[in-house]
């Protein structure tokens, strides 16, 4: 059974006279790099679920729905070649009046068969322009949380990955001075022996 010696915490910055200049910067780097990939992804995690947030209370704010309608079926390409069941929805030309009293036209989707002058609920912007249901509170929520996490993920793969090539490079100039050491010191042993 092998011999393992208990883990010592912070032992980057313990005093060794054996340290060099390069190991106390990686310590340095490792730490600046840890505490930024952290700050970086839940501030930008925060305030993109924040702005989703509130750009769909906007649009629950903004949008209502109007009643409709329908102008014109419009015609389905496929409809020859599908079984068409109870609830099917195809493409319908349908014409609303707006709060102003302006008068829009626009294609939605609608329940498959419905005649000309069928009354169907669409929803509108405050210009009168057709946009869909708004998303509900329960969804807008989960859609913020989904959408922030991604981008804390994201924003804290920046630092972590430059953290990382920072190591690398630091790694090479190490292991570049120990070459260096070695091509040095390595003959004057052989000479020993």
């Amino acid at each position: 059974m092998a011999f393992r010696s208990p883990k010592v915490w912070l032992w980057r910055w313990r005093r060794n006279p054996l340290k060099r200049r390069a190991d106390v910067v990686e310590g340095w780097v490792v730490l600046g790099v840890g505490l930024l990939t952290v700050l970086a992804g839940v501030l930008a995690g925060l305030m993109v679920a924040r702005s989703v947030t509130q750009g769909l209370a906007r649009e629950r704010a903004d949008w209502r729905p109007a009643v409709a309608h329908v102008v014109a079926e419009i015609p389905d390409e496929h409809a020859g070649r599908r079984h068409i069941s109870h609830d099917a929805r195809g493409w319908a030309e349908v014409r609303w009046t707006v709060a102003d009293g302006s008068v829009h036209t626009g294609r939605v989707r609608a329940a498959a068969g419905n005649r000309v002058g069928t009354r169907v609920t669409v929803w509108t912007d405050s210009h009168g322009h057709l946009v869909g249901s708004p998303v509900p509170p329960g969804q807008a929520a989960f859609r913020a949380d989904l959408v922030g996490t991604l981008a804390g993920l994201g924003s804290a793969l920046v630092p972590f990955a430059g953290g990382f090539l920072l190591r690398a490079r630091l790694e090479r100039r190490r292991l570049t001075a120990w070459d260096t050491e070695w091509a040095r010191l390595g003959p004057q042993w052989g000479r020993m022996v």
